[in-house]
């Protein structure tokens, strides 16, 4: 049997040209299964190793920084609600009525005594009092208008004409008193009249107003 050499030679390229295909493929099937020997060596890595410190903080700061501006946004509302609205409450009308019903029930008690009744008189008008002049006005009234009142039989009355708030604020107030007095004295028993303004400063005490000064105008 004679064996054509041309018929050798595209056997032998043949076989070549099968040769590398087997190699490319191999090749091919050895990149991939390197490729995926190396991404579950990454992800076994990854699992046994600490998270990066850029996603561990991005994890923790995002829910902080929310609550940090939920809280701050709270405190904005609390903060305003008492440098506006709370100090609207605490000098609204009904305050500024409630602070000239106390001047004016103060001046009266203040300025209206009997020599039959002091120790009451005083002892009325000091509910009205508070801070130093509550010190003054019992020094005042024991050392020189209870001898005085007792020898010349001084009594008073007074009227308020009209008051107006002159100043207003949560725990003080200036309120301004136009009264009228009527003194009485065994030396005049006629009595004497007279007209005055009275700068009457307030201070709000466990919730009450009181005079902390007595300010004639």
């Amino acid at each position: 049997m004679t064996v054509d050499h041309d018929d050798v030679t595209d056997v032998d390229e043949t076989a070549e040209e099968i040769t590398e295909t087997a190699g490319q493929i191999d090749g091919e099937d050895a990149g991939d299964r390197d490729d995926a020997a190396a991404v579950k060596t990454e992800e076994a890595a990854s699992e046994g190793q600490p998270q990066p410190l850029a996603g561990v903080l991005k994890r923790w700061l995002v829910p902080i920084v929310l609550a940090v501006l939920l809280l701050g946004s709270a405190g904005l509302a609390t903060w305003a609600y008492l440098a506006q609205f709370r100090p609207d409450q605490l000098t609204n009308d009904a305050v500024a009525a409630a602070t000239i019903k106390a001047a004016s029930e103060g001046t009266v008690a203040l300025l209206s005594y009997s020599p039959d009744t002091l120790d009451k008189d005083f002892a009325a008008a000091k509910t009205h009092l508070t801070g130093d002049f509550l010190n003054y006005y019992t020094q005042f009234t024991q050392d020189i208008v209870t001898p005085a009142a007792k020898q010349k039989q001084v009594k008073t009355s007074t009227m308020i004409m009209k008051a107006a708030v002159s100043e207003l604020k949560p725990t003080s107030a200036v309120v301004l008193v136009f009264l009228n007095q009527t003194t009485t004295s065994k030396d005049n028993p006629d009595g004497s009249f007279s007209g005055s303004t009275v700068k009457v400063g307030l201070t709000k005490v466990n919730g009450t107003w009181l005079i902390s000064k007595f300010d004639p105008v």
